[in-house]
C-alpha cells in the first residue's frame, strides 16, 4: 500500500512538472505573437487571439467575467478579459475571494497573488475536444430550435451568396452578386461568442465560375463537393479563397474587373494561361494523379515521346503550385492559416514553407490516397511525397486514406510512421482523418420554402403510385453508373411484379467531354438505359429517367425528398456527399440509402444505410428488392443513426476540427523546437578552436564521415554500396592538415571493426577506436584492448543463432559479428516487416539466450545490438583519454574538445561525458529565458535518462558508469588499476597520475558536441548530414595560415602554422615497420 501511494505522489508531481513546462512555453511562444498583431492594430481584422467573453457554464464554472491580472511584460494594461483562442482551456484557481483563469495554451504569463499555485490538472486534446463537441451540441440545439420557430418566415433566394467572404455573417451584398444555385440566408450565432481566424482556403478552383459580357463579369456558383462542405463554414472563419477562376484573361483591364468581381464575393483569382491551364489540370492532374489515386493506374505508353510529355506537365505541375503560391504569399497575414486543397497542389506547402517557415500551412486531400503498392509506380513520387511532408498538418477523409499515405512515406522515403503522423530527422507532421460534411441546415431549410414545396408537389403527383429510386453523379469512371444500371436491370428481370411499380431517376452531370475515354463511357451508359428502357418500358411509362444536366440547388432538394431510395454505387470515391445531402432531405420520408462500401462514406454512414459491393452485380440487385421492402421501423432506426451524424458532423466540425488540430500542431511543434539542439555555429566552434592551446576533436564513421550513396530518386538506398562502408573524398586532404597539426589530438570512435578503420583511416596519424572504444590504437602502434578484464562472452554463440534464423526470414537484413557485440540490421529489409521481426527477436532473446546473461540490448533506428553490460561510447572515452595521456605525454591541458557523431541512444552518453560543471547558455527555460539556475547535474542526468530509454539491461546487478563530475581526479581511474593488455603498469600510472588530473580545462564556451542527422539528441548542437560536417571540417582546415612564420613556440602561437603539402603526414600502410619506426 506504501509503495502504490509513493508512486501516486511521484506520478502526481511529475504531472504537475509536465504541465508547468507547457503551460509556461505556450505562454511565451504566443506572448511574441500577440506583441506582434497589438503593432498592427490598425487593421480591421480580428485576429486568432482576439478578446472574446467566455459565459458558458460546461466550460467556465458559473460562467461570471473574470477580471485580467496584470501582465509581466506590460504592453496591455491590466483591464478587459482574458485573451482566449478556440484551441486555449482556462481553469480557475482559488485565491480566498478572487479566481483567476489560468490560460493553458498561449495567453501570457501572469503575476497575482496566486500566481505560484499550479491547476491540478492540465487539458489535454482529447479533453479540449470533448468540451468543444459539447459546445457545437448545446449550440446546435439551440440552432434546431430557432430554426423551429422562425422557419416559416424563411425566403430563400434564387441569387444567394456562396457563403464566403469577409464577415462571420458574409457581407450582405454577396447576395446581389448575380450568383446563382445557392441560398442567401442569414446563419444563426452561436450562444457563445468566439474569436474569428482568417482562413485561407487554397483549391484549384474558385467556388464560382465566371462568364464575361461586354466589360462585366457574370459569376455563378460551382458545383462539387468542395464547394458544397465549405458552404457551410461560417463560424469562427473570416474566410478568403484563393484559385483559378476557371477562364483565361489574357487583357489587362478584364483581369481588374475580374479580381473586383471576386473580391466582393471573398474570392482572389490565380491567373493561368491556356498552356499552363492544358499541361497541369487537363495533363497531369486529371491523366496522372486523378487516375492513379483511384486505383485505375497509370496509362501504358508505347512512344518516347509520351514520356517526355509526362515530365513536362510535371513541370507545369510544378509552375502552376508555385503561382498559386505567389497569389496566396500576396493575400497572407501574420495569423493566418492556409487550408491547401486536394492532389492539384500538392507541392503548394513546400513554396509557401520557402517563402515564410511560420506560415500555418495544412493540405487535404478530397480524394482517395492509394495504398503504397499502387503509389509506387508514379515517377517522380519521392518529390511529391517531400513536398506535401512540409505542411504542418496532413488531413484525409478516412483513417484507410491516411494509413496508405503514412505506409507509401515510410516504405519510399524511409521515414518513421509513427500514430501521430510522419516523422523525419525529428520534425513530425501530423497526419490524421477528418470526415468531412455539409450543411445540413441549409437542406432542412430549403425543404420549408414555397418553390420547393411546389417542385414536391409536382413530383409526387408526376411519379404518383411509384416507388421512386434516384442516383446523383457525375457522368465518371470512378461512380459505377453502369454497375448500377446492371444492377437496377436485374433487379427488374428476376422481380416482374416491381417493373411497374419502381422508377430510376439518374442524374448524370457531364464532366470533361472533350475527352475520348469519357466520350466512350457516356456513349455506354445511353445503351445500356435504352436496353432496359426498351426491354421494361410501355407507351406511357419508362423504368429510367436519365438526365444529362445538373439540376439547380431547389430542385435537386426536391427530387431528395420525394426519393424511396438512394443508390450510391462508387467503384472508388474519396467521401461522397450525395448520400449526406439525401438523409439531411429525407425528414418526412426516412428513405433507404444503399451505399458503395468503396465510397468514404460508408465509414461514416455505415450504420443506417445498406453497403454493397457494386462490382457483384446480383448483391446490389437483392439489395434494391430489400430497400424497397423494408419496414417502416426499421427505416426509421437506419434513418435516426444516419440523421444523427450527418447534423453533427457538419462542414463547420470539419473545419473547426482541422483548423484546431493545426493549431494545435503549431504549438507542440514550437515546443519540440525547444527540445531541438541547434545548428552547429560554425564561425563561433572555428574561432574556440582556433583560440584554444590544446584540443581534442572526436568524430564518428559512419553517417558521420561517410561518403553519401543513395542514387537521385531511387526507391531505396543501394544496399551494396552502402554496406561498404567508404570515407568521404573530400576528408582526405582535411584530415592530412588536422592530423598534421601537434596541438590537435584526432579520434575516430566508431562501432565498426578494426579492420574496417585500419582500411579508411590506417594512411593518418590519428587515434583510432573501433567497437565502441572497446579496442584502440595509434595509427603508428598496434592495437590494444580497452575491454574491461572479466568480461563473459559467453552468449555470443547463442544469440548469434538466434541472429542468423531472423536474418533467414528477414530478406535483404543480414547480421555483423563483431568481437564484442552482435548487430542484427534491417535497413533495407521492408520498413513494417523489418519491425514486426524485430519485435518477435526480442521475444526470443529474453525468454531464451540472454535471460540471465550481463548485456545490453540496443535498438536502432532499425538494427537490434547485443553488447556486454556496461559498453557504450561515453564508458570507454575514459579509458580511451587515460591511453592518450599516457603515450604523448600530455603537458598542455585540453581547453576545446569537439565531438561529432551518429551516434545511438546508448552511445549519447559521450555527450554527456564533457559536459564542464557549469550552465550552458543556450538552454532556454520554458518562459524563453536562460534557466541559470538548473545545475549540469540535472541537466546530465536528464540526458542519460533520455538517452537510455530504448536499452534494457538483463543483469539487474550491473551498475551503469555513472557520469563524471570533475575531471581532474576522476579521469585519473584508468591509470589506478592494472591494464588488461599488458600495457602500462601500475606503477606508470602512478607516475603520470599528477599529469592526467591536469589534462582537461574545459569551460563551458570551448565545449562543442554536435550530433549529426538526429534531432532528439543529448549533445549541445547538430548537423543536417554528413554533407555538413565535411564542409565544417574544411572550414577548420581552410582556417590555418601558411604564410604565419614556424619558428614561433607554441607558446607564443595562438593558432599553429602548419607548413606542409598536404597529405605529406599519411603513413604508408603496406609497411607495417616503417610505421612503427615513424
Amino acid at each position: 500500500m506504501l509503495f502504490f501511494l509513493s508512486l501516486s505522489v511521484v506520478l502526481r508531481s511529475i504531472v504537475w512538472g509536465v504541465g508547468d513546462c507547457v503551460g509556461s512555453s505556450l505562454a511565451f511562444l504566443c506572448s511574441s505573437g500577440r506583441q506582434q498583431r497589438s503593432n498592427s492594430s490598425a487593421t480591421t481584422t480580428p485576429s486568432t487571439f482576439s478578446n472574446c467573453k467566455l459565459s458558458n457554464p460546461l466550460a467556465f464554472g458559473d460562467g461570471k467575467k473574470r477580471p485580467s491580472p496584470d501582465r509581466k511584460g506590460g504592453g496591455g494594461g491590466g483591464g478587459g478579459e482574458i485573451p482566449h483562442s478556440e484551441n486555449e482551456s482556462c481553469f480557475e484557481i482559488p485565491q480566498g475571494e478572487e479566481s483567476l483563469m489560468f490560460p493553458v495554451s498561449g495567453a501570457g504569463e501572469y503575476q497575482g497573488a496566486g500566481v505560484a499555485q499550479r491547476a491540478e490538472r492540465v487539458e489535454g486534446r482529447v479533453e479540449r475536444l470533448l468540451r468543444e463537441r459539447q459546445l457545437r451540441k448545446s449550440s446546435y440545439a439551440n440552432l434546431v430550435e430557432e430554426a423551429t420557430g422562425e422557419v416559416s418566415g424563411t425566403q430563400v433566394h434564387e441569387n444567394g451568396g456562396i457563403g464566403v467572404g469577409p464577415g462571420t455573417a458574409r457581407d450582405a451584398n454577396v447576395q446581389n452578386a448575380g450568383i446563382t444555385g445557392a441560398r442567401g440566408y442569414e446563419p444563426h450565432e452561436f450562444p457563445i461568442e468566439r474569436p474569428t481566424q482568417r482562413l485561407l482556403v487554397v483549391a484549384n478552383r474558385l467556388p464560382v465560375s465566371a462568364t464575361r459580357k461586354g466589360d462585366d463579369w457574370h459569376l455563378e456558383l460551382s458545383a462539387g463537393g468542395l464547394v458544397s462542405a465549405l458552404l457551410g463554414v461560417k463560424q469562427n472563419f473570416e474566410t478568403r479563397w484563393i484559385g483559378w477562376a476557371g477562364v483565361n484573361v489574357p487583357d489587362e483591364h478584364g483581369q481588374q474587373t475580374l479580381a473586383a468581381a471576386l473580391a466582393e464575393n471573398g474570392c482572389f483569382p490565380v491567373w493561368l494561361d491556356d498552356d499552363t491551364v492544358d499541361q497541369y489540370y487537363n495533363g497531369y492532374c486529371n491523366n496522372v494523379l486523378w487516375p492513379l489515386f483511384h486505383y485505375i493506374g497509370l496509362p501504358q505508353e508505347d512512344r518516347l515521346a509520351a514520356t517526355r510529355s509526362l515530365q513536362t506537365q510535371f513541370k507545369a505541375y510544378k509552375v502552376a503550385n508555385e503561382m498559386f503560391a505567389r497569389a496566396v504569399y500576396s493575400q497572407y497575414q501574420e495569423g493566418d492559416v492556409v487550408w491547401c486543397h486536394d492532389y492539384h497542389l500538392m507541392f503548394l506547402p513546400k513554396f509557401l514553407k520557402d517563402m515564410n517557415s511560420q506560415m500555418k500551412v495544412g493540405w487535404f486531400l478530397h480524394t482517395p490516397f492509394p495504398s503504397s503498392e499502387i503509389y509506387r509506380t508514379l515517377p517522380l513520387r519521392s518529390e511529391l511525397l517531400k513536398a506535401v511532408l512540409t505542411a504542418d498538418l496532413i488531413g484525409f477523409h478516412t483513417y484507410d486514406y491516411a494509413r496508405h499515405f503514412v505506409s507509401a512515406c515510410t516504405r519510399i522515403l524511409g521515414v518513421e510512421g509513427t500514430p501521430e503522423g510522419v516523422e523525419d530527422q525529428g520534425k513530425l507532421t501530423r497526419v490524421a482523418a477528418f470526415p468531412i460534411g455539409i450543411d445540413p441546415q441549409r437542406f432542412i431549410e430549403a425543404l420549408e420554402t414555397d418553390v420547393v414545396k411546389s417542385h414536391i408537389q409536382e413530383l409526387r403527383a408526376r411519379f404518383a403510385g411509384r416507388k421512386v429510386m434516384l442516383g446523383v453523379d457525375r457522368l465518371d469512371m470512378i461512380k459505377g453508373i453502369p454497375q448500377k444500371l446492371l444492377a437496377f436491370e436485374k433487379f427488374l428481370e428476376e422481380n416482374i411484379d416491381w417493373r411497374d411499380k419502381v422508377i430510376l431517376v439518374q442524374i448524370a452531370v457531364p464532366t470533361r467531354t472533350d475527352v475520348y475515354e469519357y466520350q466512350r463511357l457516356t456513349s455506354q451508359v445511353h445503351e445500356i438505359v435504352g436496353r432496359i428502357n426498351g426491354r421494361f418500358g410501355t407507351l406511357t411509362t419508362v423504368p429510367i429517367h436519365h438526365l444529362d444536366r445538373s439540376l439547380a440547388f431547389h430542385e435537386l432538394c426536391a427530387v431528395y425528398a420525394i426519393t424511396d431510395v438512394a443508390l450510391v454505387t462508387s467503384l472508388r470515391d474519396g467521401m461522397n456527399l450525395v448520400s449526406y445531402e439525401f438523409v439531411a432531405c429525407q425528414t418526412q420520408k426516412k428513405g433507404v440509402l444503399i451505399l458503395s462500401e468503396f465510397a468514404g462514406a460508408a465509414q461514416s454512414l455505415g450504420a443506417g444505410a445498406i453497403l454493397v459491393n457494386p462490382w457483384n452485380v446480383s448483391d446490389v440487385a437483392m439489395s434494391i428488392e430489400d430497400a424497397l421492402t423494408m419496414k417502416e421501423a426499421e427505416r426509421n432506426e437506419r434513418h435516426r443513426h444516419n440523421f444523427m451524424h450527418v447534423t453533427t458532423h457538419t462542414a463547420q466540425a470539419w473545419a473547426d476540427t482541422f483548423v484546431s488540430e493545426l493549431n494545435d500542431t503549431i504549438v507542440e511543434a514550437e515546443l519540440r523546437t525547444l527540445r531541438i539542439p541547434p545548428t552547429l555555429p560554425n564561425e563561433l566552434a572555428i574561432e574556440r578552436f582556433k583560440e584554444s592551446r590544446n584540443r581534442l576533436l572526436i568524430l564518428g564513421f559512419n553517417s558521420t564521415m561517410t561518403a553519401q550513396v543513395e542514387a537521385p530518386r531511387r526507391r531505396g538506398p543501394d544496399q551494396i554500396k552502402e554496406m561498404k562502408l567508404r570515407l568521404h573524398p573530400g576528408l582526405v586532404d582535411v584530415l592530412s592538415v588536422l592530423c598534421a597539426d601537434s596541438r590537435s589530438t584526432i579520434v575516430v570512435l566508431s562501432g565498426s571493426e578494426r579492420t574496417v578503420l585500419d582500411e579508411n583511416f590506417g594512411e593518418f596519424d590519428m587515434w583510432l577506436a573501433a567497437e565502441n572504444g572497446m579496442f584502440l590504437r595509434n595509427t603508428r602502434g598496434e592495437w590494444k584492448t580497452t575491454m574491461p578484464e572479466h568480461t563473459n562472452m559467453e552468449w555470443v554463440e547463442s544469440v548469434q543463432l538466434v541472429f542468423e534464423y531472423f536474418c533467414e526470414r528477414t530478406p535483404r537484413s543480414y547480421v555483423e559479428a563483431r568481437e564484442t557485440s552482435l548487430v542484427w540490421n534491417y535497413k533495407y529489409a521492408d520498413v513494417e516487416f523489418g519491425r514486426v521481426q524485430a519485435q518477435d527477436m526480442l521475444q526470443h532473446l529474453w525468454t531464451g539466450p540472454i535471460s540471465n546473461a550481463a548485456v545490453d540490448v540496443v535498438q536502432g533506428g532499425k538494427s537490434v545490438e547485443v553488447r556486454p553490460v556496461g559498453v557504450s561510447k561515453g564508458a570507454a572515452i575514459d579509458r580511451i583519454l587515460g591511453e592518450i595521456v599516457h603515450v604523448k605525454k600530455l603537458t598542455t591541458p585540453i581547453d576545446c574538445v569537439m565531438c561529432i557523431g551518429h551516434f545511438l541512444g546508448k552511445d549519447e552518453d559521450i555527450y554527456t561525458f564533457f559536459e564542464p560543471d557549469l550552465p550552458v547558455d543556450r538552454e532556454p527555460s520554458v518562459n524563453g529565458k536562460n534557466d541559470v539556475k538548473t545545475s549540469q547535474w540535472e541537466r546530465r542526468i536528464g540526458a542519460r535518462q533520455s538517452v537510455d530509454r530504448g536499452t534494457k539491461s538483463a543483469s539487474k546487478a550491473a551498475a551503469r558508469p555513472k557520469p563524471h563530475m570533475h575531471f581532474p581526479t576522476e579521469r585519473a581511474s584508468y591509470h589506478e588499476r592494472k591494464q588488461p593488455n599488458g600495457g602500462a603498469g601500475e606503477a606508470s600510472a602512478r607516475a603520470d597520475k599528477q599529469n592526467v588530473s591536469s589534462v582537461l580545462d574545459l569551460k563551458a564556451e570551448n565545449y562543442f558536441s554536435c550530433a549529426v542527422g538526429r534531432k532528439r539528441s543529448a549533445a549541445r548542437y547538430s548537423l543536417p548530414s554528413s554533407e555538413d560536417v565535411v564542409s565544417f571540417l574544411k572550414a577548420i582546415a581552410d582556417s590555418y595560415d601558411p604564410e604565419e612564420p614556424a619558428t614561433l613556440s607554441p607558446a607564443q602561437r595562438p593558432f599553429r602554422v602548419v607548413q606542409l603539402v598536404r597529405g605529406c603526414c599519411r603513413v604508408p600502410r603496406s609497411d607495417k615497420e616503417a610505421q612503427r619506426k615513424f
